[in-house]
Order: C-alpha cells, then structure tokens, then sequence
C-alpha cells in the first residue's frame, strides 16, 4: 500500500495524471464535475495510503498513541473524501459500465460502513473490535492494487482466448489516434457530412494501438474488481480467525477500560457477537489484560 501510494504521489499533479491515465479517461475526466471527482479523490486516498501504514504499526500504538489518535482521524476523513470522490467519478472509470458503477459503489459503501463500525468501537472502547474492522477497512481500500493485477493480465490474456469487444465513443477515440489513422481504422464514425458521431464496437488488443489497449482494460475493469473485492473480503476474514489470541488480548484490554469507565457491560460494551447474537455471553479469562 505504501509503494503502491508513493508511485503515485506525482498523481498529486493532475497535469501528470492526465498524461499517464488509461487510455480514453482523460476524456471524461478533462472538464465539469468529473475533472473535480478526480482531482479530489487523487488528492485525498494517495495520503490516506501513505498514513494508515502507521496504524498498524505496533511501537508507534504503544509508543505516540497521539500520534496514532491523530492520524487515524486524518485517515479517516481522507477515506471518506476520497470515496466521495469516487462515487462522482464512477459514470465514467473505465467506460462506465453498470457492472463498474455496481462495484464501485459497493467498494465505497464497505469502505464507509467499515470505518463508521470501527470509529463507533473505538468510541466505546470496544478495541478488538476497532481493531477488526480498522483491518476489514484497509483490506478492502487494497482491492484498488490487486485489481489493477488482474486486469493487466487479465487484458494481454483477451487476445489469445477470443475476439473481446468493447463499445467505445466516437470523439473520444478520435482524441486517441491521429485523423488519418482514425478514418481508416473506424469508417463507421463517420457520417454523410464528415462528422464523427456515435458509438462504435473496438476489438480489446492490450499489443495494438491506445484504442484497443483503452477497450481492453474497460473489459477487464470490471470483472478485476469484483474478484479483487471477493479475494480480500475472504483474506481478511481468515486472517481474523487465524488471530484469535490477539482478539481475546483485546478483549480483555476493552475489559479492563470499560470497567474503569463505568460501563455497564465491560467487555461487550461495543458491538460484539454475543450481545447482537446468539453466542455464549463473553467473560474475562484472566485478571488483568497485557498492555
């Protein structure tokens, strides 16, 4: 997430986003509330992925827990711009398909339900579970990496499968070709007057031309994200149930402040499963929590 954000950062300059973007995007995103989408969501989620590499840190928790406070808060409010952001972006990432703006919307919904749970646990002193869902919420800002992992190879493996097709718009494949190119590679954007107009079927072909690789990464797009978003909602629901000593730890920390605080179930005092379901009510296995 770190290297991934800081090979970013020259993003920071939109000038050198829109010369390094897929192809075709630019074209949506060069003017009206889109150029703005943009140039919020790049100037909020790549310091939001060079921040919350703190947060896991554990000198820094045990060591500048201000620091920790101060940063999660920050992290925090630049994740919910940045899927702001997202979200008015999203009619257009990547050809804007239904199965695009699904995912995308679902990404960001995830995102802010996983951060409010975690702000509402931590506010209730409930820290295995702020715990929880602090990593459920970073697990799935890292779909963003590993999609662009499968769609890349996702889009050099079309060619040699099939014909894959992706409908394009005319101008905007004009802005990715020169004129002579243009009218002869896509005589069907041309009308009786000259004009370009319409959409047009473009072969996805990641080796061709700017067209096709464009039609080819809006093809693999969509299918990446939603197998990038199942991968990690999986990984980081096993690696919680392969750390169950830390939760319990927590547990029994959480324990110990709320029953300082006076609350009225110690060690169930946020959300938890057995006051919201049907386990066995939780007790505390031991004295006195390591802190």
């Amino acid at each position: 997430m770190f290297g991934f954000s800081l090979a970013r950062t020259t993003y920071l300059n939109i000038g050198t986003y829109s010369k390094d973007a897929a192809p075709g995007e630019w074209y949506w995103y060069k003017s009206g509330h889109s150029r703005i989408g943009v140039i919020l969501h790049l100037a909020t989620v790549i310091p939001a992925g060079l921040l919350m590499v703190f947060q896991f840190i554990p000198l820094i928790r045990k060591k500048c827990l201000i620091f920790h406070r101060i940063n999660g808060y920050i992290v925090t409010i630049l994740l919910l711009l940045g899927t702001a952001a997202a979200f008015m972006i999203m009619r257009r990432s990547f050809g804007g398909a239904v199965s695009t703006q699904a995912s995308v919307g679902l990404l960001g919904v995830m995102v802010v339900v996983s951060l409010g749970m975690a702000m509402y646990n931590i506010k209730r002193l409930q820290i295995e579970q702020h715990r929880a869902w602090m990593l459920r919420t970073m697990f799935y800002c890292g779909t963003i990496i590993t999609l662009r992992l499968i769609m890349i190879i996702a889009a050099q493996l079309m060619p040699l499968a099939s014909n894959y097709y992706s409908v394009m718009r005319c101008d905007m494949i004009a802005t990715l070709t020169n004129p002579r190119q243009f009218r002869k590679s896509y005589p069907q954007c041309f009308t009786q007057n000259g004009t370009t107009d319409g959409w047009i079927p473009v072969v996805a072909n990641f080796s061709q031309d700017a067209v096709t690789v464009g039609a080819a990464l809006e093809l693999g797009y969509s299918m990446a994200i939603w197998l990038a978003l199942f991968l990690h909602v999986v990984g980081v629901e096993l690696y919680l149930n392969l750390t169950p000593a830390e939760t319990e730890r927590l547990r029994m920390v959480s324990y110990e402040k709320q029953l300082e605080a006076g609350y009225k179930h110690p060690g169930s005092a946020g959300i938890t499963v057995d006051r919201w379901g049907d386990s066995a009510a939780w007790e505390p296995t031991q004295a006195k929590g390591d802190r």
